[in-house]
């Protein structure tokens, strides 16, 4: 079994506590100061992709590049030398894309990439958390019963869904900035985080999933109490919740069967929707969970 994880789970393997939001405020002694240079240097924006590999996260990579010709954007995978899709697009944009190791359930790869991301552009822009696991052959199966909850798939699900991009948000926001030739009109910089419409309680009506449901209810909660923490910092960061509908990837492609065609969508669609969302944060949208078609969800 354990080998399987290893080949399933993209090397997500121990669990991780999840350290209080407050442990940030110590943290952000590692901000920087951007000298005006390195702000020139990087007039179009850095950008980061958390779970680049394959998938909507590596659909984001694509576009971030295509979309604006002087941004720069950093690709986080568990394993670079593996991700075939993120070599061909590095390929392409040699100077413009940077691949580093980072998996989410390894807080030191968290705080390597984060060191590394400082030393050599100093700052972020934009910060999204793109990984996630639903199913794992033999290992994690969306529950159609109570009588099929398992414990461990429970905390697997809450590891890399939730505790993750938690842990990323925690090394890369000291980064975060707004300017810097941001490349976009925002008045603010964007940490985005995918969830899913089963993440909602309020929509919840069919019931099952446990462990996916779970897992996105808690990375809400989490993002939501990060928004209200910057809120109260008073920094210029917008943090969101986005649900990028059912798009045809590895991870939906096992549960397809009854999705509507005109429901299914397109990595490129759903992706190009998600950045009209992100392109055009506002203050005002930090804390909120939006669908693909830019309407909030309920918690």
């Amino acid at each position: 079994m354990q080998n399987k994880m290893k080949v399933w789970v993209m090397g997500y393997r121990s669990l991780v506590g999840v350290t209080p939001l407050m442990s940030l405020r110590r943290n952000r002694t590692f901000a920087f100061t951007s000298s005006s240079d390195s702000a020139l240097k990087w007039e179009g924006g850095v950008s980061m992709v958390q779970g680049a590999s394959r998938g909507i996260g590596l659909e984001f990579v694509k576009q971030l590049l295509e979309k604006n010709e002087l941004g720069h954007v950093i690709a986080t995978c568990r394993d670079p030398n593996g991700a075939t899709g993120l070599l061909d697009l590095k390929n392409k944009f040699t100077e413009r894309l940077n691949i580093l190791e980072l998996d989410v359930t390894k807080e030191s790869t968290i705080e390597a990439s984060a060191r590394s991301i400082k030393e050599r552009y100093g700052y972020l822009n934009l910060l999204i958390n793109a990984s996630g696991i639903l199913s794992i052959p033999n290992v994690l199966q969306p529950e159609t019963t109570l009588n099929r909850v398992e414990k461990s798939s429970l905390m697997l699900a809450y590891e890399v869904n939730a505790v993750g991009p938690i842990l990323v948000i925690k090394h890369m926001w000291p980064l975060l900035k707004v300017g810097g030739g941001s490349g976009t009109n925002r008045d603010v910089a964007v940490i985005a985080n995918l969830s899913a419409r089963v993440g909602s309680i309020g929509d919840n009506r069919l019931g099952g999933w446990h462990a996916y449901r779970s897992s996105k209810t808690a990375l809400n909660q989490l993002t939501k109490t990060v928004s209200v923490e910057l809120t109260r910092k008073r920094d210029q960061i917008v943090c969101i919740l986005l649900h990028p509908g059912t798009v045809d990837t590895d991870l939906s492609r096992p549960f397809q069967r009854n999705v509507p065609e005109c429901k299914l969508f397109t990595k490129e669609f759903s992706v190009q929707k998600l950045l009209h969302i992100i392109e055009n944060a506002k203050s005002n949208d930090n804390g909120k969970f939006f669908a693909w078609d830019g309407q909030e969800i309920p918690w």
